[in-house]
């Protein structure tokens, strides 16, 4: 059987689908008969998607790195057939967009996302490397922003979310060292397992895909970095975000 179980037909939203994993999970899912929108950074990028529109999945645009545009993605998908799953796979690997891209955007689609009973938040084995600290974050990207510490912060909101939404499946997925533009030619792990687990968990009505709350990587559940599971630093991390967006969870 396939990473994608065998779960009913939903409506999944992929972020950051123009390229890589998220591409590659957004072409899985349209393959398996789900109704799938996907998501590019500007209309350039999008020109790239136009295979998987003609194929039937729905696209919206928006550069996460603008709170504004989240916004905007975020009301447009409200106006339209609830979601049934959204699979944050949008990230930057260096650089002033790390937080707004890897924290900001996911946190800000959360929030103000109606329906999806089912989350998939894209992690990192380097998550285990962040600091558990919320001092001097700079979430505004006016300089460069840790990835280590960006993957820890996205992997603990999604424990959160797990604890503070109880009637939602959410879960953070480390697809592993792959190949994709991000990861580079040598990365060593499956790109296929890449992406399996993130379609299986937003998916499949499997025991284990109906379980919240976990740290996975290629459908194995694994222990996250020990502060993604201390429920203070999750309130912290949470009213921090709430506060600097505006936005309560």
């Amino acid at each position: 059987m396939s990473a994608r179980g065998r779960g009913r037909r939903g409506r999944i939203l992929v972020t950051g689908s123009a390229d890589g994993l998220g591409r590659a999970a957004a072409d899985s899912l349209v393959s398996a008969g789900h109704d799938v929108v996907v998501h590019a950074r500007n209309r350039e990028r999008a020109a790239g998607l136009d295979a998987l529109v003609e194929r039937g999945a729905h696209l919206v645009v928006g550069d996460f790195t603008e709170r504004d545009a989240v916004r905007r993605i975020a009301a447009e998908l409200n106006e339209a057939e609830p979601l049934d799953a959204v699979i944050h796979n949008a990230g930057v690997w260096s650089g002033p967009a790390v937080m707004p891209v890897n924290v900001i955007a996911p946190y800000l689609l959360t929030a103000l996302l109606r329906g999806p009973r089912r989350l998939v938040y894209l992690s990192s084995g380097l998550h285990t490397s962040g600091r558990p600290s919320l001092a001097g974050v700079d979430w505004r990207g006016e300089s460069a922003g840790s990835y280590s510490d960006s993957k820890l912060f996205v992997t603990t909101l999604a424990a959160a979310v797990a604890r503070l939404r109880p009637g939602v499946l959410s879960n953070a997925v480390d697809p592993g060292w792959v190949p994709t533009r991000m990861g580079g030619p040598s990365a060593p792990d499956d790109l296929e397992l890449g992406h399996q687990t993130q379609e299986w968990l937003a998916s499949s009505d499997e025991p284990q895909a109906l379980t919240t709350g976990g740290y996975w990587y290629h459908r194995r559940r694994l222990q996250p970095h020990r502060a993604v599971h201390d429920e203070a630093f999750q309130d912290r991390l949470v009213r921090t975000l709430a506060e600097e967006t505006g936005t309560a969870l």
